[in-house]
């Protein structure tokens, strides 16, 4: 399945800063995008980078620096997938689960309302990504009289942006991000209620 995997190469993961520095976001930010980028090729994907930017990358990259919802329409057809980069606990037997299902539309929703991935089998979807935009995507397959699926599935709900989210990388990571967090020192903190991280000095 064609599959399109936005990328913003220009400040990523600000909500990270307390934490890395600059070069170090770009470095987990492309560290994610590979692993994302696997996962679809071995569910069976074909991905194609939209960047905002020029970047370097294991697939093919077109430089689009318009907002997110304009580019991903402007590629957007019946038998697209759209997965987004930063979803670091995504594996292969996810995705092929999610190509796979039934559905005008399969949204699989974000923690934070977002949208993480969706497919799309009808030329009259199109996505609007501002605000809780599973909410939207939910309004617009509806007024379209599409079908629609939730794939609810833990390892697309996760999308690493802030510092806890790394906690589930540590603990439940199959790819390079793991190793990447570990290399710079960073580590489970379980001294206060709920598992955080820390990072090593």
């Amino acid at each position: 399945m064609r599959t399109l995997v936005p990328f913003d190469t220009t400040n990523p993961k600000t909500r990270l800063a307390g934490l890395f520095s600059p070069d170090e976001r770009r470095d987990l930010a492309a560290v994610m995008l590979e692993d994302v980028l696997s996962a679809v090729r071995a569910a069976g994907g074909d991905p194609l980078v939209v960047a905002t930017a020029a970047t370097d990358a294991s697939a093919p990259v077109e430089v689009d620096d318009r907002p997110l919802s304009e580019a991903v329409n402007a590629r957007l057809a019946a038998g697209t997938a759209v997965v987004m980069a930063d979803l670091a606990l995504a594996t292969p037997r996810t995705l092929s689960r999610f190509f796979a299902a039934s559905g005008d539309v399969v949204l699989a929703p974000g923690l934070g309302g977002g949208t993480n991935a969706l497919v799309v089998r009808d030329a009259e979807f199109a996505v609007d990504y501002h605000g809780a935009s599973y909410l939207d995507h939910l309004r617009v397959a509806h007024d379209a009289g599409l079908s629609v699926r939730e794939f609810d599935a833990t390892r697309l709900a996760l999308d690493v942006d802030e510092r806890a989210d790394l906690a589930d990388v540590l603990v439940r990571g199959e790819g390079e991000t793991r190793a990447w967090l570990r290399a710079a020192g960073v580590r489970l903190d379980r001294t206060s209620g709920r598992t955080a991280v820390s990072r090593n000095e």
